[in-house]
């Protein structure tokens, strides 16, 4: 499904519903009302939205980093359900990191279920190594998370990656 007529773009609290919704179609309401403001109200919150290319109001998938120093801490990526195995996290990962190397940061981290090996492999398409294991970090069932880095972003072969990165978003997985 990757096309040029998807729109990624920066989301605002007139976002709220939508965001609300997704949130309940992935994470079964993990976020509150209260918590998704307080992320797109905060200065140092990046929270991007991709919006279907046949309804740009119909919210498909979700991404946000934190601006900490140098670092872009990637806190949620998320795509519908009805759209997984369609490249829409891949076209979300690299906008997050885009934005992060326009704003002039260094690195960027997160954290994933040790279990999700969709995700994992999509993180190491795009460069992230494993650095550490928090244990039992995800509540709901005591997963471990692996913690998983990139670093360089300020670097030249960090913005030919970006090129490289761009072409592999208009090929299927």
């Amino acid at each position: 499904m990757i096309s040029s007529d998807l729109k990624i773009q920066s989301l605002t609290t007139d976002n709220l519903t939508e965001l609300l919704e997704l949130d309940k179609a992935c994470f079964d309401g993990l976020w509150t009302m209260e918590g998704y403001l307080r992320e797109l109200e905060s200065p140092n919150s990046h929270f991007l939205g991709l919006f279907s290319p046949f309804n740009h109001s119909e919210l498909l998938g979700m991404g946000c980093f934190w601006s900490i120093l140098e670092e872009a801490h990637i806190t949620i990526l998320a795509v519908h359900p009805q759209y997984h195995g369609q490249g829409l996290g891949k076209a979300l990962l690299y906008s997050l990191l885009q934005t992060a190397a326009d704003l002039g940061l260094e690195r960027a981290t997160l954290e994933v279920r040790d279990s999700n090996y969709v995700a994992i492999s999509l993180y190491q398409k795009f460069g992230f190594k494993t650095a550490g294991k928090r244990r039992g970090y995800y509540k709901d069932n005591n997963e471990d998370a692996l913690i998983l880095w990139l670093s360089e972003l300020q670097q030249p072969h960090f913005f030919k990656n970006l090129d490289k990165w761009a072409t592999f978003m208009s090929s299927p997985f």
